[in-house]
């Protein structure tokens, strides 16, 4: 994009409401006045409300100025992740193995940090029963209640129901990270007791973070 900001000898207004590098405001001034004021820093003069009346000039290291709203730029946009949706597809009368495969690639999906949209498709009279696919996909995210949340309720769109899931913290988190962040937790309790009693460790039978093998998380683009 090219910037149209008028600096120096740029600025046609015929006087400028000036104020200087430190923000203090000078007050109004012919426009000669408020170059020579700049060039006197060896700084430039920026018009930076050209709508105003009379436009709001300021003196600035232009070129500093520049590099540095950049910089601000590009971080921003390093840090700008663009979501990554995938989609499943299921029919209401889905047979156990084909749900354990969908179910497998949701599980997949969450833990590569995606977000999964689930489609149930609907022929013929199935349409009349759509509490059915409701079921269904209720019961989908209840199997992956661990790993993923629903972002979007389930919802009918003709011949198709649709819900959204998305990852959640322990999305994507190996037995060995989980292990790792029980350990930290543990020495923070005990450091934070006074009589030096942490909190009691995890019982066999809890339930812990599922293990996802085989393939590293998706690489989501940055912006």
């Amino acid at each position: 994009m090219v910037d149209q900001t008028r600096i120096n000898d740029g600025i046609r207004a015929p006087r400028v409401r000036l104020i200087d590098e430190d923000g203090s405001q000078i007050g109004i001034k012919p426009i000669d006045d408020a170059l020579r004021y700049a060039h006197d820093k060896d700084l430039d003069l920026v018009e930076v409300a050209a709508q105003a009346d009379p436009p709001v000039a300021r003196v600035m290291d232009y070129g500093k100025y520049r590099y540095e709203q950049e910089q601000k730029a590009k971080l921003a946009r390093k840090h700008q992740v663009s979501v990554n949706v995938k989609e499943i597809k299921l029919r209401p009368k889905i047979s156990d193995h084909d749900y354990n495969t969908k179910k497998g690639h949701v599980v997949r999906f969450l833990n590569q940090r995606a977000k999964v949209k689930v489609t149930i498709m609907f022929r013929g009279r199935e349409t009349t029963h759509p509490e059915r696919g409701r079921d269904l996909l209720m019961r989908l995210a209840e199997d992956v209640k661990e790993i993923g949340q629903i972002e979007q309720n389930p919802l009918l769109d003709g011949r198709n129901m649709t819900m959204l899931l998305g990852p959640t913290k322990t999305a994507g988190v190996t037995k060995d990270d989980a292990k790792a962040e029980d350990e930290q937790s543990r020495q923070e309790a005990v450091q934070g007791d006074g009589n030096g009693q942490g909190a009691a460790p995890p019982r066999d039978g809890e339930p812990q973070p599922r293990e996802e093998v085989g393939e590293a998380p998706a690489q989501l683009p940055q912006g």
